[in-house]
C-alpha cells in the first residue's frame, strides 16, 4: 500500500474519501439526511484551501498500488491546536478515514503509522486525537494501536445531534 504526502491536486480525492467514510462510518450516530446531504465539491474546496496554505497541515495519502493510485485513505495530522496541551511537543491526530472497501485491510493502520512517525519526525513526543464516544470501531482501531482514553471529554453538536468525543494520547517512539 503505498502512503505518500498529499498535494493541492488531491483535493477532491481526499473529499471523496471524507465524504464515504463520514456516510458510512457515522450512519448510526448522525442523522441520515444530513449524511446524505454531505458534498464532495464543497468539502474539495476546503480541502485546496488546507493544502495550498503557506504552511499547510500534514495529510499523508494511501493509494492502491499500481497505474490508477486511487486514493483510498487519508490521515491529517499538525501541531496540537490549543493550550490546553502544549503544542511544542503534543502532536495531533486531526483526521484519519478511508473508503468503507479499505476497512480492515490494513490502511488506517499504515496511515496511522506513517503519521506518528512523521510527529516523531518533527520533534513531538506525545500525540492526541478525538474519536466520538459511541464509534466503537474507531476506539478499538485506535486502542489496538496503542492509544488510550486520557479522561477528557467534550460534547459536539453535529446536524442536531450532541455526541460525546473522548481524548485519546499516546507517548511517540522518537
Amino acid at each position: 500500500m503505498p502512503i505518500r504526502a498529499a498535494l493541492p491536486r488531491d483535493a477532491a480525492a481526499i473529499a471523496a474519501v471524507h465524504v464515504r467514510s463520514w456516510q458510512a462510518a457515522y450512519r448510526d450516530l448522525l442523522p441520515r439526511p444530513y449524511l446524505d446531504g454531505l458534498d464532495v465539491d464543497e468539502r474539495a474546496a476546503v480541502w485546496a484551501a488546507r493544502l495550498a496554505e503557506p504552511r499547510p497541515p500534514g495529510v499523508l495519502l494511501a493509494t492502491e498500488a499500481g497505474p490508477s493510485e486511487r486514493v483510498v485513505g487519508f490521515c491529517g495530522f499538525r501541531a496540537w491546536p490549543d493550550d490546553e496541551l502544549d503544542p511544542a511537543t503534543t502532536g495531533e491526530i486531526s483526521a484519519l478515514y478511508a473508503v468503507p472497501e479499505a476497512w480492515g485491510t490494513g490502511v488506517g493502520r499504515g496511515l496511522l503509522a506513517a503519521a506518528e512517525e512523521a510527529l516523531a519526525a518533527e520533534g513531538f513526543r506525545d500525540a492526541a486525537l478525538w474519536v466520538l464516544a459511541d464509534n466503537a470501531r474507531g476506539r478499538r482501531f485506535y486502542e489496538a494501536a496503542g492509544w488510550r482514553p486520557d479522561g477528557t471529554v467534550v460534547q459536539d453538536t453535529t446536524a442536531g445531534r450532541t455526541l460525546d468525543e473522548l481524548r485519546y494520547r499516546r507517548r511517540l517512539f522518537v
